[in-house]
């Protein structure tokens, strides 16, 4: 059962069901920034800026990694830590799409839909911090 709740100033989330998270692949963050990975990697197959490319690969490929590095530490802290990188990463990669339409190496529809996942992803792991800190 989904239903709203308040997630900080004006602002609420659709509560999701509670399930057991027994491996990082369980995690819906980890899973959304799986899906912008490769969405970065075919939007830019052909981008032939092997510089930005390869930068904006290795942030995109950052986020998932380290959720999934965190998780296995077997340590809150240090899940706290990787989450808090992977969230930078995001910051990382929103600057780099943003360069890239700027170039023209994306389109900018495009473009501005990856920036929104990654913001949204970005969120996802504000609020997983928040909840790790203050429940575990």
């Amino acid at each position: 059962m989904m239903q709203d709740v308040q997630a900080g100033v004006g602002q609420t989330v659709p509560e999701v069901v509670k399930r057991p998270v027994r491996k990082f692949e369980d995690l819906d963050v980890w899973k959304e920034s799986m899906r912008l990975s490769v969405k970065v990697y075919r939007e830019l197959g052909n981008c032939t800026d092997f510089g930005l490319r390869n930068q904006m690969q290795r942030s995109s490929v950052s986020v998932p990694s380290n959720i999934a590095e965190g998780f296995e530490r077997a340590s809150t802290k240090e899940f706290i830590r990787f989450l808090r990188i992977a969230k930078g990463s995001c910051g990382e990669l929103r600057t780099q799409i943003y360069l890239a339409i700027r170039l023209g190496l994306i389109d900018k529809e495009v473009g501005r839909g990856m920036v929104e996942e990654a913001r949204k992803i970005a969120g996802m792991l504000s609020r997983l911090i928040q909840v790790r800190l203050q429940k575990f």
